[in-house]
C-alpha cells in the first residue's frame, strides 16, 4: 500500500492510491494516520515514518510510540498479497499473428522502504513493465506454441518482473494469463486445420488397421505352413520308424524260419522233408510260368520233377559238406549255415528254372 506526497496550495497533501486497497480500506483511508503519540498498527501493515522531512524508522504492528511535531507517518504499505489486472493489449507471434491477451498479476511488498522510496507509482511500474514483458515473450514464440506453453510463458514473465522490480521492493508471486483473442480469419484457419489434422489421424488409423490385418493373415499363413511341413516331417518320421520295424520284424520272422528249418534238418527223415519241399517249390514254380510275360525259356526236361528235386539235393548236400569242413562254434550254428544256404541255393535254383 504506497502513499504519495503532493503539493496543494496550504503545503503538502498526502493521498493513498485507491488502485491498491479494498473496499473497507477505500472507506477508511480517507488520510494518512495522526501522530497522537501513542499508535497502534495493524497486522500485515508497515507504516514508513519520517523525522523531520528524513526517513526514520518502519513501524511495526503493535504498539509503537512517536514523538509530536518531529515524527510524521508519510506512507502505509500493506504486506499480503496484491492482485492486478493487467489490461488487454495487442502482441504480435514469430510468425506475424496479432493476438489481444490480457492477464493477471499476484505481487507482494518485501521491503516497504524500497516500495517507498524506490518508485513513484508501484501499480503502474509494475503494470507496464508486465505488458511489455509479456509482449517481448509472446514475440519469440509462434501460434501454436503460444496455447501449448502457456505455463513457460508465465514463468518467463514472473522472471523478467522479478529482475526489474527487485529495486522497487516488490516481488511477483506469479502471473496468469487469462484470455488470448485470435482475429476470425485465424481462427477460422486453424478450425480447418483441427479437421485436417483429424481426418489425417483417421486416415493413418485405418491404413495401420489394413497394415495389421495383412500381417496377421501373412503371420496366419506361415505358422499353417510350419505347422504343415511339421506334420509331414512327422508323418515321414513314422512312416520310415514303421517300415523299419516292418524289415525288422520280416528279418527276424525269416531267421526264426530258418532256424527252424535247421532244426527240422538235423532230426530223422530231414533230407526227405526238404526233397518234399523242394519239390513242391519246382511245381509251384511251374504252374506260374508264362502268366507274367509271354516270352518263356524252359529247361530241356521241364516234367521231370526228379531229376530237379535230385539237383537240388545236389546243392544240399554240397553245401551241408562245406559246413562239415568249417570249424562251426556249436552244432547248431553249422545247421542254421546249412539251412541258410540251402534255401538260397534251392531259391537260386528255382529262379533260373523261372528265367530259363
Amino acid at each position: 500500500m504506497l502513499v504519495r506526497v503532493a503539493r496543494g496550495a496550504g503545503g503538502l497533501v498526502l493521498k493513498r492510491p485507491r488502485a491498491w486497497l479494498g473496499p473497507a480500506q477505500h472507506r477508511a483511508a480517507s488520510g494518512l494516520p495522526r501522530n497522537t503519540v501513542v499508535l497502534f498498527v495493524p497486522q500485515q501493515e508497515a507504516w514508513v515514518v519520517e523525522r523531520m522531512g528524513r526517513f526514520h524508522r518502519i513501524l511495526e504492528p503493535g504498539l509503537n510510540i512517536l514523538i509530536p511535531v518531529l515524527d510524521r507517518i508519510r506512507y502505509v504499505q500493506s504486506l499480503k498479497e496484491i492482485v492486478i489486472n493487467v489490461p488487454e493489449q495487442s502482441a504480435v507471434t514469430l510468425d506475424n499473428v496479432t493476438l489481444q491477451i490480457d492477464g493477471v498479476l499476484y505481487l507482494r511488498i518485501m521491503d516497504p522502504y524500497k516500495a517507498s522510496y524506490g518508485v513513484e507509482d508501484p501499480e503502474y511500474a509494475v503494470t507496464q513493465l508486465a505488458q511489455t514483458t509479456m509482449r517481448s515473450e509472446l514475440g519469440k514464440l509462434s501460434l501454436d506454441k503460444v496455447f501449448r506453453e502457456r505455463e513457460s510463458l508465465n514463468a518467463s514473465i514472473v522472471d523478467a518482473i522479478n529482475q526489474a522490480s527487485d529495486y522497487w521492493g516488490i516481488r511477483c508471486l506469479r502471473y496468469e494469463i487469462k484470455d488470448i483473442h485470435v482475429p476470425p480469419r485465424v481462427k477460422e484457419s486453424m478450425q480447418m486445420q483441427v479437421e485436417a489434422e483429424r481426418r489425417k489421424r483417421a486416415t493413418v488409423l485405418e491404413s495401420e488397421g489394413t497394415r495389421e490385418s495383412a500381417i496377421n493373415v501373412a503371420e496366419g499363413k506361415k505358422q499353417a505352413q510350419i505347422l504343415a511341413s511339421e506334420a509331414e516331417k512327422a508323418e515321414q518320421i513314422n512312416q520310415a520308424a514303421g517300415e523299419a520295424s516292418a524289415v525288422l520284424a520280416k528279418a527276424k520272422a525269416k531267421a526264426e524260419a530258418i532256424r527252424i528249418l535247421a532244426s527240422a534238418l538235423t532230426q530223422q527223415n530231414g533230407d526227405a522233408a526238404a526233397s518234399l519241399t523242394v519239390a513242391e517249390q519246382y511245381v509251384s514254380a511251374f504252374s506260374k510260368l508264362a502268366k507274367d510275360s509271354n516270352t518263356i525259356l524252359l529247361p530241356s526236361n521241364p516234367g521231370d520233377v526228379t531229376s530237379m528235386v535230385a539237383q537240388a539235393m545236389g546243392v544240399y548236400g554240397a553245401l551241408a559238406k562245406t559246413s562239415t569242413t568249417e570249424a562251426p562254434n556249436s552244432a547248431s550254428d553249422g545247421s542254421i549255415r546249412v539251412a541258410q544256404r540251402a534255401s538260397t541255393g534251392l531259391e537260386e535254383e528255382l529262379d533260373r528254372v523261372k528265367l530259363s
